[in-house]
């Protein structure tokens, strides 16, 4: 195996230790637990279900290249736990220097780990490309840069805790595509960067656990919306789903479905509906939501993938424009619709009512681009030893392979 292999190999340890050690002190010095008994024990199934998402299914929702499974869910894993320890600091920091109140240790892990996702979904951009320095890196800014976005959010623009933290689509999703403008691409004639019926049906299973799970995660941090929530999700992801077996029939050659569209469109819907689920008074509303998000989904991923990515020299490894990016605008612009059409019979201010949503979902994408990109240019300086772009998309290039020695 050359040097640089083994000097990265030996690099890579010290790294994580000494982020955990520095994570230790910091807990020491700044965690305050304040717990309510009772509301821990009640909002226990709630944060399962986020844990269940953020590790499980989207851990297996990576998994459709052939060559990358074990760095997928691995990598997953590792920059989760470590990402969740330092969203609880950074969200235990804010309340100190803004004198909040404090909320009971298990509400704040549940908002740490829903905060985690944008990191996942960022990381979609970047898969098997980045390596494992680069990934915690990029964790570790993203995780600091969401939080200054949901604080500027909801203590200049008065938005409300939910509907900022449903901003994690739109942030992972920007941020991710900005990362991603300074890695190299891969060459269109590789063969590592496919999927096979084995890593396919292994995403699958990730994005049934997180279409399963989607409305706890969408009304995770309600209190008196929190069943009104639950079954809009449920109506916007059935439709969605439906939606995205017609479509994947329509727009195939073949005539058959394909596991490409299924996969990257079922989902759109409960992305599209979190901004309003708590809002939305009739089931049909969300239904007609669920459609144009998959619709989004599906469509947007021929316009994308063969118009504006490559103009933009953008690699999307996991197609995360169109499965969270765009169905987050979608889910933002209905929002401000929805928001007129409720009040503004009662509201004297219906420019003020318009603005405020607007203006929380602009400078959320700017700040996702703007951190984004600062840190695509970091994290690709010589320093953190980018992957060539030959060693993309293999786990052999991090993980150990008995079954290789003995011929197999």
């Amino acid at each position: 195996m050359p040097s640089k292999y083994r000097n990265f190999r030996s690099s890579v340890p010290w790294i994580i230790l000494f982020l955990e050690v520095v994570l230790i002190i910091l807990f020491y010095f700044l965690f305050s637990d304040d717990d309510d008994a009772s509301g821990s024990t009640n909002s226990y199934p709630a944060f399962q279900d986020v844990n269940h998402m953020v590790i499980f299914g989207f851990g297996f929702f990576l998994t459709f290249l052939k060559r990358y499974g074990f760095s997928s869910t691995g990598f997953n894993l590792l920059i989760i736990v470590l990402g969740v320890q330092c969203s609880v600091l950074i969200e235990d920091l804010l309340v100190l220097l803004l004198q909040r109140e404090y909320k009971d240790g298990l509400q704040r892990i549940t908002k740490a780990a829903v905060s985690m996702t944008a990191v996942v979904i960022s990381t979609g951009a970047v898969l098997g490309k980045a390596n494992p320095v680069q990934l915690i890196l990029m964790a570790v800014v993203e995780i600091i840069a969401f939080h200054m976005s949901r604080s500027i959010n909801t203590t200049f623009l008065q938005v409300s805790d939910n509907i900022s933290m449903m901003h994690v689509h739109l942030f992972g999703a920007y941020f991710g595509l900005a990362v991603s403008s300074h890695f190299s691409e891969p060459s269109p004639r590789t063969e590592k960067n496919a999927s096979t019926p084995k890593s396919d049906l292994l995403s699958m299973l990730g994005t049934l656990f997180l279409w399963v799970f989607w409305p706890s995660f969408n009304s995770v941090l309600l209190v008196e919306e929190k069943t009104k929530a639950i079954y809009n999700t449920y109506f916007a992801l059935a439709v969605s789903a439906v939606t995205a077996f017609v479509l994947s029939l329509l727009t195939a050659k073949d005539g058959k479905f394909r596991m490409t569209d299924i996969h990257s469109a079922v989902l759109a819907g409960g992305v599209t509906v979190g901004y309003a689920a708590h809002i939305i008074e009739y089931p049909w509303i969300a239904m007609i939501l669920g459609l144009l998000a998959s619709g989004t989904a599906v469509l947007g991923s021929y316009c994308l993938q063969r118009c504006l990515h490559p103009a933009l020299k953008i690699h999307d490894t996991s197609g995360i424009h169109f499965t969270f990016g765009l169905p987050g605008v979608l889910g933002a612009l209905a929002q401000v619709v929805l928001l007129v059409l409720k009040d503004w019979t009662k509201s004297p201010r219906l420019d003020y009512l318009v603005m405020i949503p607007i203006g929380a979902f602009c400078l959320t994408i700017s700040v996702a681009l703007i951190t984004g990109f600062l840190t695509g240019v970091i994290v690709n300086l010589k320093l953190f030893k980018t992957i060539p772009v030959s060693k993309y998309f293999e786990d052999q290039f991090y993980w150990e392979f008995p079954h290789l020695a003995v011929g197999f």
